[in-house]
């Protein structure tokens, strides 16, 4: 790796560059992957590169959602895998559920490599869709290829960088999900029970310290918590931080209208 002084004002963007750079090297991240960190640091840009008190509140309740779940699971795919590893070993330990791997760009030697390194970062249990496999009932792409005691029997799933249609029918099969996601307008935005409007970077170090927050909550304060969030109103607040801040940037105190 190149090294970066902490002085230059991109510092965090390049590490996390650097991170993606690497896990194509390791083999835990495709090409297309880093088409993907490009997409996401481009809206990343529109937040102001800072977790919103929007985002905060969310990453709140998904704390309190997964802590009220039954059987929780955190769906890791490459890109994550690579930029915050060590980071959801420490929210699988935390939260006392599963990783496990799923993957768009999908082959058993891939899954097989970040098992390794999830592994390697002290994981304590990595589930993979290799011989105890289900499938997600109407889904065509890879990600449909579950684990059976994973994701497939999850009452709720964690996911982040992902794609739309797997959030919609996990939605459909009765599954709460939570998304990470720096597109408020995304289908996986719009489908997940809760959407965390931020760069998983950020956001997976801050739900981890929620959740330890929140353990001593009684079961009814973090259905009270849950219960009054509202995804819709969420995204409508997040893409009014984003206008606001592109209006205040263009020199206008509000968004231009007709």
């Amino acid at each position: 790796m190149v090294e970066i002084p902490r002085s230059h004002p991109r510092y965090r963007s390049l590490i996390e560059r650097e991170r993606i750079v690497k896990g194509l090297a390791m083999g835990i991240v495709v090409p297309e992957g880093l088409l993907a960190h490009g997409r996401g640091e481009a809206l990343d840009y529109l937040l102001g590169e800072e977790t919103t008190p929007v985002a905060r509140k969310a990453t709140r309740a998904a704390a309190a959602l997964l802590l009220t779940s039954e059987r929780p699971v955190i769906s890791v795919n490459g890109n994550a895998a690579a930029l915050v590893g060590e980071e959801l070993v420490r929210l699988s330990r935390t939260l006392g559920a599963p990783l496990e791997v799923n993957l768009f760009y999908r082959s058993v030697e891939r899954v097989r490599r970040i098992r390794d390194h999830l592994l390697s970062l002290g994981a304590e249990e990595v589930l993979t869709p290799v011989e105890d496999v289900a499938e997600v009932p109407g889904l065509e792409s890879e990600r449909r290829i579950v684990s059976r005691k994973g994701i497939y029997s999850a009452d709720t799933v964690l996911v982040m960088l992902e794609d739309g249609d797997r959030t919609e029918k996990l939605v459909a099969l009765g599954k709460r999900v939570i998304a990470v996601d720096l597109n408020p307008l995304s289908r996986t935005a719009k489908a997940a029970t809760i959407t965390i409007v931020d760069n998983v970077t950020r956001c997976i170090p801050l739900l981890a310290d929620e959740i330890a927050a929140l353990k001593g909550q009684t079961r009814s304060e973090l259905e009270s918590i849950v219960k009054g969030f509202d995804n819709e109103q969420n995204l409508r607040e997040s893409l009014a931080l984003i206008a606001k801040r592109l209006a205040r940037l263009s020199g206008y105190e509000e968004p231009l209208s007709d």
